[in-house]
C-alpha cells in the first residue's frame, strides 16, 4: 500500500521537524515571530473591521434610539417629494406632475421648493408620541478661549431617546439650566462634570451634570440640553446679521402603535415631510415601489455610486497580500536554508538508512508545516486577543462604537491557512537544496558550489525590459492605476530573478577590497543560494519603502507648489470683522508682547452706509462696492455659458490669455473686493518694492495690482446701497460708478491683494472707512512657545478677531520618511542577519581554520559584521533602484488622468484653464541614509552580538 507508506512517511517528518523546532527553539521563534507577526497584524484587521460594520438594526438604533421614526421637513417646501428608502435622497414632484408622490409617476430634480417650512407633525397619525430633536452651533467660552459647539436639545434621558446618546458618568438634564457634554467637548475645553457652561453673548450659564459619548461619532463636541432650554434664548440675542446661521433643522422622534410603514412614508411624502423609518430600514421595499429610482435622479450616479471600489479595494487586498507572502517567503527562506544546514548530518543519516529525495523534501517541508501551523494558531489568537484587549482604543481610532467583538470563522482560518502556506512556500527551495546533497557531503560536511541558473536571469531581463516599456508607455495611453502598478510589478519581479546574476557582477569589485570584506563578498557570491533570498528581501522591503517615500515626497512638492503664501515668511497679520472690531487693540497688545515685532502698519476698508454698517455690512441699509472690469477685459469664457459658443481653438488658445489667468483670492487680511485702505508701508509688509507706487500712493492715487480693471489710468467702482434689495436673477444691481485714478503695479495680486487706497483718496470719494486689522514684521520665525503664548491670550480675550503667522508650507513628509526608512532598516537588519547567520553556519571550517592559525578573535567578528553589511548593501542599492520606478508609474498615471481631464474640460468649455503639474521628487537625502546608514547599522549590529571564538563540533563537520 504505497499510499499508506507515504503517510508514514510524512508522519515521521513532521516528528523529526516537530522535534528540531523544538531543539533549536532561537531560530524555530524567529521564523514563527517573522510569519506570526503579519497573521496577527491581518486577524486583528479582520475583527476590527467585522466588529465595526453595524447591522441595519443597530445603525437605526443609533439614528432613532427606541423610536419607531423620525420625521423632518424634506426641504423642498409644501409639495410632494420622492425619497429613498434609506439614505436620504430626496427630490420634490414637477409642478407640472398632476400625481402625488405616492402614485410613482415620474419626476426630475428639483433644486428647491417655494421657499415655505413643512410642519413634520401634520404627516403623524393620531396618537402618536413625539420627542423633539434640535441642534444650533455656539461660541462657548472653554478654559482656552472660545469654542464653537454644537448644542443639542434633545431630552437624551427619555426611553425613547435610549441609544442615541451613551451615558459615561453623572446623568443627562432634567432642569433647564443643566446640560450633558461629550467626552471630546470635555477634552478640548478643559472643563469637567460640575463646570458651568456660558456661552458668549448669553447672560445665563449652565451646569454640567453628566458626560456623554455619541457611539457613532465618538469625538464629537457636543452639548445636550432640554427641549426649549438654549436655542430660543439664544437666538433671541443674535444680531440680525447672524440670526439662524448655525441652527439645524428641527426633526422628531416618533413612536406609534406599529410599524412605520413605507405606504405611511409614502403619503407623508405628499405634505413635503421626509421620514427616515425603523421598519424600512430593516425591511426595505422592492425597488419596483420606491418611486425616486425612476426619476432621472434616482437612475444617476447619485443614487447608485460607488462603482468599482469594492472590487479596487480587494484587488489592493490581494496585491498587498501577494507582495507580504513573498517578502516573508523570501525572508523565512534563509531560515529554513540554516536549518537544513545545521541538520544536514541528520539528513545524512536519513539517505545513508535508506532514505530517498522525497523523505528529505519531506523533513524540510515538514518544518516549514510545523512552524506555519503553529504561526497560523499563535498569531489568530494574539489578533483577537489584541482586538479584545484594545478595543477601547481601536473604538477611538475607528471613531465609533463596535457593535459587538465579532468573529469570523471562516475568516480567521483562512487568515491562518495563509501562514501554512507561507511556511510550506518559504520551505520549498531549501528542501529541493537539501534533497540533491548527496548523502557523502551531507555526512562530511563537504560544500559544493552549483552554478546559477543561466535561464532565471534572462527572464528576469526580459520582464524588467516589458515593466519598464509598460511604465512608460502605457503611463501615456490608459487611465487606469492598474497599468502602472502591474508594470512597475513586473519590472521588480524581473529584478528579484536576476538578483543571482547581480550578486555576482557585485563580487567583481572583491579586488579592489581589503581582507574582511572581500572574503565577505566572496563568500556571498560563492553562495548565491542563500545569499539572494535575503538580498531579494532586503529589496522588496526597501523597494517598497522608497517608493511609498518617492510618491509621497513628490505629493509634498506637489502640496508645496500649490500652496499659496498669505504673506511674506514670518510676517503676521491681524484681521477683525463685526463685533470683534472693538478687540482689536487687546490681540494688537497680545502680538506686540508675545512676538518678536519690527514693525506694524494698520489697514482700513470701505464700507457704504451707517457707522453700524461698518460691523454689520449685511443688514438691510448697508451696501458695499464693486470694482468694475471693462468689457475689453473680460475673459471670454466668464459668460453664463462659459466657453461654450468658442471653437476648440480659441477655447485651447484660453489658457494662455492673460485675461483668463486664475488668481488666488486668499488674503491674510481678507476683504470681500480686496481693497485695502492704507499707506506705502502696506507695500512693503506685501513685498511689494516699487518707488513708483509709494509716489502714487503720497499723491493720492491708488496702486492696482489686478491689470484686468485698469480702464484708462483708473479703476471704476460702483456703489451699491443696499445688498438687501439686488436682484435675484442675476442682473446687475444698479449702482453709482466712481472713478479713481491709479497706478498699475508690476506685481500680480500680492498676497491676494487686489489694490491699496490711500486714506486721502478714500475721503475725496466720500468713502467712509472702518478699522480693518493689522500687519507686523518680525525680527524672526516666531517659536513654538511663542505661538502657545500668543494663541493662550488671544483665547483669554474670547475674540472672534483671527491672526494669521505665515510660516510657509509646512508638511509632515520628514515624518513620513524617517517612519519608512525605520521600517526599511528593521527588515534589512533582520534578513541580512538572517543571511549571516547562514553565512556563519556555511564559513564555520574557515572561521575554525582562521583561530587555528592564530588569527585575532575580531578577525571573526569582523568578517561577520561584513557578511551582513555586503547583502544589506546590495539590497538596499537595488531596492532603491527598484523602488522608484513604482512612484514614477503612479505619479505618471495620475499626471495622464489629470491631462485627460483637463483636455475634456477645455473641449467642453468648462473647468480650470491650468495645465496640471504632477512632479516627480526623488528623495535623495532618504535614499543616501539608506545605502549608507542601515548597512552599517547591520553591519556593526552582526560584529557586536558574534562570538570571538569558535564554537566547538563533531570532527564530522570539519
Amino acid at each position: 500500500m504505497p499510499g499508506f507508506g507515504r503517510l508514514h512517511a510524512w508522519r515521521a517528518a513532521i516528528r523529526i521537524a516537530r522535534r528540531d523546532a523544538v531543539r533549536y527553539k532561537g531560530r524555530s521563534l524567529l521564523v514563527l515571530a517573522m510569519i506570526a507577526l503579519p497573521i496577527m497584524g491581518v486577524s486583528a484587521a479582520d475583527v476590527t473591521i467585522r466588529s465595526s460594520q453595524l447591522t441595519a438594526a443597530e445603525k437605526a438604533t443609533r439614528d432613532l434610539g427606541a423610536a419607531d421614526a423620525r420625521v423632518s421637513d424634506a426641504g423642498q417646501g409644501p409639495q410632494p417629494v420622492y425619497q429613498e428608502p434609506v439614505g436620504g435622497g430626496v427630490v420634490a414632484v414637477h409642478s407640472k406632475d398632476e400625481g402625488t408622490a405616492a402614485d410613482g409617476g415620474p419626476a426630475g430634480p428639483v433644486t428647491g421648493g417655494d421657499g415655505g417650512a413643512v410642519d413634520p407633525l401634520t404627516a403623524l397619525p393620531p396618537g402618536t408620541r413625539r420627542l423633539r430633536d434640535a441642534s444650533s452651533w455656539a461660541p462657548v467660552r472653554t478654559k482656552f478661549g472660545l469654542l464653537d459647539v454644537e448644542v443639542r436639545e434633545l431630552k437624551a434621558a427619555d426611553p425613547m431617546a435610549a441609544g442615541i446618546a451613551d451615558l459615561d458618568r453623572g446623568r443627562f438634564p432634567v432642569a433647564e439650566d443643566e446640560m450633558a457634554a461629550t467626552n471630546g467637548f470635555l477634552k478640548s475645553s478643559g472643563l469637567h462634570v460640575g463646570s458651568r457652561v456660558r456661552v458668549r453673548g448669553l447672560d445665563r450659564s449652565y451646569r454640567i451634570v453628566g458626560a456623554y459619548d455619541v457611539p457613532s461619532r465618538l469625538d464629537d463636541e457636543q452639548l445636550n440640553a432640554l427641549p426649549g432650554a438654549f436655542i430660543p434664548a439664544f437666538e433671541a440675542v443674535q444680531d440680525a446679521a447672524d440670526k439662524g446661521v448655525g441652527s439645524g433643522p428641527v426633526s422628531y422622534l416618533v413612536s406609534l402603535k406599529g410599524d412605520f410603514t413605507w405606504d405611511m412614508v409614502k403619503r407623508a411624502n405628499t405634505q413635503g415631510v421626509e421620514v427616515d423609518s425603523r421598519a424600512v430600514r430593516l425591511h426595505p421595499p422592492a425597488r419596483a415601489d420606491v418611486p425616486i429610482y425612476r426619476t432621472d435622479f434616482g437612475a444617476s450616479s447619485l443614487v447608485y455610486g460607488g462603482g468599482d471600489v469594492r472590487a479596487q479595494a480587494i484587488a489592493a487586498g490581494v496585491t498587498i497580500g501577494g507582495l507580504s507572502m513573498l517578502e516573508i517567503c523570501l525572508l523565512a527562506g534563509p531560515a529554513f536554508a540554516v536549518g537544513a544546514r545545521r541538520s544536514r548530518r541528520q539528513l545524512g543519516l536519513v539517505g545513508a538508512n535508506g532514505g530517498d529525495r522525497r523523505h528529505i523534501r519531506a523533513i524540510v517541508l515538514s518544518s516549514g508545516l510545523v512552524i506555519g501551523v503553529a504561526a497560523a494558531v499563535v498569531g489568530t489568537l494574539l489578533g483577537v486577543a489584541v482586538t479584545a484587549l484594545l478595543r477601547g482604543t481601536l473604538e477611538g481610532y475607528v471613531g465609533q462604537r463596535f457593535g459587538g467583538l465579532r468573529l469570523r470563522p471562516l475568516e480567521l482560518a483562512g487568515v491562518g491557512g495563509l501562514a501554512v502556506l507561507t511556511g510550506v512556500l518559504a520551505a520549498i527551495v531549501p528542501a529541493v537544496s537539501a534533497s540533491r546533497q548527496s548523502v557523502l557531503a551531507s555526512l562530511t560536511g563537504r560544500r559544493g558550489v552549483r552554478r546559477a541558473n543561466r535561464a532565471l536571469p534572462v527572464v528576469g531581463l526580459a520582464l524588467l525590459c516589458v515593466g519598464v516599456v509598460v511604465v512608460f508607455y502605457g503611463t501615456m495611453h490608459s487611465e487606469s492605476s492598474y497599468t502602472a502598478v502591474a508594470g512597475a510589478a513586473l519590472a521588480e519581479l524581473g529584478l528579484v530573478m536576476m538578483t543571482s546574476a547581480i550578486i555576482g557582477v557585485f563580487g567583481r569589485l572583491g579586488r579592489w577590497l581589503p581582507l574582511s570584506p572581500r572574503l565577505a563578498l566572496r563568500d556571498a557570491v560563492r553562495n548565491r543560494g542563500r545569499t539572494a533570498p535575503a538580498v531579494a528581501a532586503v529589496l522588496a522591503a526597501v523597494a517598497g519603502s522608497v517608493a511609498v517615500a518617492t510618491y509621497a515626497a513628490s505629493q509634498v512638492q506637489e502640496d508645496r507648489q500649490l500652496y499659496t503664501a498669505q504673506l511674506p515668511r514670518g510676517e503676521v497679520a491681524v484681521g477683525a470683522y463685526g463685533d470683534a472690531i472693538g478687540d482689536l487693540g487687546q490681540v494688537r497688545a497680545a502680538v506686540e508682547k508675545n512676538y518678536p515685532v519690527t514693525g506694524r502698519v494698520d489697514v482700513s476698508r470701505i464700507y457704504v452706509g451707517a457707522p453700524s454698517c461698518a460691523q454689520h455690512p449685511g443688514v438691510t441699509g448697508c451696501g458695499r462696492t464693486e470694482a468694475l472690469m471693462p468689457p475689453a477685459n473680460i475673459c471670454p469664457s466668464s459668460g453664463p455659458q462659459g466657453a461654450q459658443g468658442l471653437t476648440l481653438a480659441q477655447r485651447e488658445a484660453l489658457v494662455h490669455d492673460w485675461r483668463c489667468a486664475v488668481h488666488d483670492q486668499s488674503s491674510a487680511i481678507s476683504v470681500a473686493d480686496g481693497v485695502l485702505v492704507g499707506g506705502p508701508g502696506v507695500l512693503h509688509v506685501l513685498g511689494v518694492h516699487d518707488g513708483d507706487a509709494e509716489r502714487a500712493l503720497a499723491r493720492g492715487e491708488a496702486v492696482l495690482f489686478d491689470r484686468a480693471y485698469e480702464d484708462h489710468g483708473t479703476v471704476k467702482i460702483k456703489v451699491i446701497a443696499d445688498v438687501t434689495k439686488e436682484p435675484q436673477d442675476g442682473t446687475e444691481p444698479p449702482g453709482k460708478v466712481k472713478a479713481l485714478p491709479v497706478h498699475l503695479a508690476p506685481e500680480d495680486r500680492p498676497y491676494g491683494v487686489m489694490a491699496v487706497v490711500p486714506q486721502r483718496a478714500a475721503d475725496s470719494l466720500g468713502f467712509p472707512t472702518a478699522p480693518l486689522g493689522s500687519y507686523y514684521t518680525t525680527s524672526k520665525m516666531p517659536s513654538g512657545a511663542q505661538r502657545q503664548a500668543l494663541n493662550s491670550d488671544v483665547a483669554k480675550i474670547g475674540t472672534r478677531a483671527q491672526v494669521h503667522l505665515e510660516r510657509g508650507y509646512v508638511g509632515n513628509d520628514g515624518l513620513i520618511l524617517l517612519a519608512l526608512m525605520l521600517f526599511a532598516g528593521v527588515i534589512t537588519i533582520g534578513a541580512a542577519g538572517i543571511a549571516t547567520g547562514l553565512a556563519q553556519t556555511d564559513a564555520e571550517p574557515d572561521l575554525r581554520t582562521l583561530a587555528a592559525i592564530g588569527a585575532a578573535g575580531r578577525v571573526r567578528r569582523t568578517l561577520s559584521g561584513f557578511q551582513c553589511a555586503v547583502v544589506a548593501v546590495m539590497g538596499v542599492v537595488l531596492g532603491s533602484a527598484a523602488g522608484v520606478l513604482p512612484a514614477i508609474a503612479l505619479r505618471r498615471g495620475e499626471r495622464h488622468q489629470q491631462l485627460l481631464t483637463y483636455q475634456r474640460s477645455v473641449r467642453s468649455g468648462w473647468g480650470d484653464l491650468r495645465v496640471p503639474n504632477v512632479p516627480v521628487v526623488v528623495p535623495w537625502g532618504t535614499l543616501g541614509m539608506l545605502v549608507v546608514l542601515v548597512p552599517l547599522g547591520a553591519g556593526l549590529l552582526a560584529a557586536l552580538v558574534t562570538r570571538s571564538r569558535p564554537e566547538l563540533g563533531r570532527r564530522a563537520e570539519g
